[in-house]
This record gives C-alpha cells, structure tokens and sequence, in this order.
C-alpha cells in the first residue's frame, strides 16, 4: 500500500511538475515539494532536495527542445544566470537576518496569477519585434532583471521560474516561446546548484523517491516541451495559462491541507 501510494504521488507530482516546466519554465519544487510534504510526510529540506535534482533534467531537456526549435537565447540567458546566481546568495543572506515570514507562500499566488494573465491577455510579441531592441541595452537590462530575480528568490525561497517567465515576458519583451526556453536553460543551472547545496548540507534522498520523481518529471517535461515548441501563440498562451492556473489552484490547496 505504501508503494502504491508512493507511485501515486511521485506521478502526478512528477506530471505537474513537468508540464509546468515545459510549458512555462516552472521550478519543480513549487509543485514535487509540497506533495512530498504533505502526503509523504517527508522531511521538508529532503522535499526540496528531491524537487531540485527533478529539475535538473527536466529543465536540461526542455532548454534542449527549445534551442533545437531556435526558441533560446543563450547569450542573454547566461548573464541573467550570473546575476540571479550571485543576488539568490544575497537575498539569502539577508532573509536569514530577518524573522520567519509566510513570504514564500507569495510565489505560489503569483503562479495562479500568472496563469490567469496568459489567458486574459496573452504574450503575442513576434521574433522580429524582439529584434528591436539593441544588443547592448538586451545584455543591461538582462543583468539587472537577474539582480532582481536572484534577490526576490533568495529572499522568498521560491518562485525562480515564474519570475523569469513574467519579467522576460513584460520587461524584456520576449517572445512566449524564447522566454520558456530562456528561462528553462536558466533553471538548468539554478536547479543544479541548489540540489548540490542541499544534499551537501542536508542528508541523501530517500532514494525510490528520487527516483520516481526525477524520471516522472523528465518524461513530463519533454512531453510539454515537444508540444509548446510545435504550437501557435494563441493555443500556447491558452495552454501556459490553464497549466499555471491548475497547478496554482492544487498547489495553495495542499499547503492548506498541510
């Protein structure tokens, strides 16, 4: 029965976890993590852990699948990942000088939020309205939103992908689909540091978990990402938005039962 029920959770854990990333450069941890906790019982830094290392390669294939459809940019996405690397470290710091707060609960509104906004108003820019913006002014304004997003990240705890999807979405006027795979190839990097941080720290995974987690998520992320790639702007944004609003929805339920 305890199998069973691990199955369970680690697959649909696994499938949200998934299809947010490959659709919307979603972190794993805002969905695997407060499954695991709340249905597992299990210990909450181990949660993150698990949810991190699941990432990984769920965001690693979904860079892949975007940059195999020309929907990356590499060079920009790299210096936001130094800003937002280095400003996590930061804002960590300082939250860990400041009383416990519930801020972290306000990634997972965000996400609801989110959702609802791809459907109401869906991200129609073009490639070639992209193009009109200026390399150096892009590179500027890629470190100071990652400035931003490794602060808000470090101090919330979460929220990482969400914040790069809606920054690169409003402030840097990505196009949809370059905005998920900017921000998955990203996460790629944010999550592998984070994984190796935390079970450095922490104690090994429970491995069956881990496991089931890692390989639910990857197989998720491809499916997403292959459809996301091959869709039009109107049926993405659509798509994006319903994922978000879902998984939003689930996810402020569960921490509620918690």
């Amino acid at each position: 029965m305890e199998w069973l029920l691990m199955i369970a959770v680690t697959f649909f854990a696994g499938m949200g976890a998934g299809l947010g990333t490959g659709f919307a450069g979603m972190s794993a941890a805002a969905v695997i993590s407060p499954m695991l906790i709340t249905f597992l019982d299990m210990d909450p830094y181990m949660a993150v852990g698990i949810a991190l290392s699941s990432d990984v390669l769920a965001s690693a294939v979904s860079a892949y699948t975007y940059g195999k459809n020309k929907n990356l940019d590499i060079r920009n996405g790299l210096i936001m990942m130094c800003s937002v690397l280095a400003f996590t470290v930061v804002g960590s710091y300082i939250a860990s000088l400041l009383p416990p707060t519930t801020m972290g609960t306000f990634s997972v509104f965000m996400t609801f939020l989110l959702g609802i906004k791809f459907i109401v108003k869906p991200v129609m820019t073009t490639k070639e309205s992209m193009q009109n913006t200026s390399a150096k002014k892009r590179a500027l304004q890629s470190v100071l939103c990652g400035v931003l997003i490794g602060f808000i990240c470090g101090f919330v705890g979460a929220g990482g992908g969400m914040m790069m999807l809606l920054i690169l979405t409003t402030v840097l006027g990505y196009e949809l689909k370059t905005a998920v795979g900017t921000s998955v190839f990203i996460m790629t990097f944010t999550a592998l540091t984070g994984a190796v941080s935390h079970f450095a720290i922490g104690s090994l995974p429970d491995w069956p978990v881990w496991i089931l987690c890692v390989v639910f998520t990857f197989l998720w992320a491809r499916v997403a990402a292959v459809f996301a790639n091959k869709a039009k702007p109107e049926t993405l944004n659509r798509a994006t938005g319903i994922v978000l609003v879902v998984l939003g929805a689930v996810i402020m339920l569960f921490t509620f039962l918690k």
